[in-house]
């Protein structure tokens, strides 16, 4: 698999979050178990169309490279991610039930499902937990699951069970956005992680956004990954995106 190919993947697995500080519960902390969102505290950015520009940096066993990243977004139904060197090497088409990946410089493509990006990485994945994680947005239960909420004077820790993974996320009060959602596969105890800074008001909004994002990439067995990106530009709503992707004549289709 070549860098470019692996930057993406791992750009669109960023299903954890981390933040800066360890949530350390005091004696006043309260645990309730509720629905949320209504003891959540947390503001998501809203949108129909959001467009980011930035640079990316992937630190692996075998690659240590950085790239530029160009992301756009339909809320809740399209993400487009383009990375390149110079040249773009790698565009992938992400819908709700699809991941389509054109690689430019293997000539070479892949269109399935989740399945595929869920077996690279060793833990579940979904397509609400990619949006969410690229935005620093708040993931919601599953239906019929109940989080445990934990709260204190400065933050909030949410934990529930999706499917075999369990996904626990900080929220700090004073901004009332997601410092960390992090995701632990049961079985196999891979997970991920990552560290949301730079927080800032996005135009026309006072809602803050994460423009620097450190994801950890942690297997059971082996070495781990990291991956950085630092958001230069976020646009939100100027405009109606286009997700132009095709596949080439003579691209080989990966399995």
């Amino acid at each position: 698999m070549n860098k470019c190919f692996l930057l993406v993947l791992l750009c669109v697995a960023l299903v954890l979050g981390g933040c800066s500080h360890k949530l350390v519960p005091t004696k006043s902390a309260k645990t309730t178990s509720a629905k949320a969102p209504e003891l959540v505290k947390v503001t998501n950015v809203d949108f129909r169309y959001l467009k980011a520009k930035g640079k990316v940096k992937i630190d692996a066993p075998g690659v240590q490279q950085s790239a530029n990243l160009n992301l756009r977004m339909r809320k809740d139904s399209v993400i487009w991610l383009s990375v390149s060197l110079g040249i773009e090497g790698v565009r992938a088409y992400i819908t709700r039930d699809s991941i389509q990946v054109l690689n430019n410089l293997q000539r070479e493509y892949y269109s399935g499902n989740f399945d595929y990006l869920s077996k690279r990485l060793n833990v579940p994945i979904t397509f609400d937990q990619v949006q969410a994680a690229l935005l620093g947005n708040y993931l919601n239960a599953p239906d019929g699951t109940t989080p445990t909420i934990t709260t204190d004077a400065a933050s909030q820790k949410v934990q529930f069970n999706q499917a075999s993974v369990l996904v626990t996320q900080l929220i700090e009060l004073a901004r009332g956005r997601v410092t960390q959602l992090s995701v632990v596969d049961a079985q196999s105890q891979n997970q991920f992680s990552a560290d949301y800074s730079d927080f800032r008001p996005l135009d026309n909004s006072a809602t803050q956004f994460a423009f620097a994002t450190l994801v950890k990439s942690q297997p059971t067995k082996g070495a781990a990954s990291t991956l950085t990106i630092n958001y230069r530009d976020v646009d939100v709503d100027k405009e109606r995106l286009t997700f132009p992707f095709s596949v080439p004549k003579g691209y080989a289709r990966k399995k």
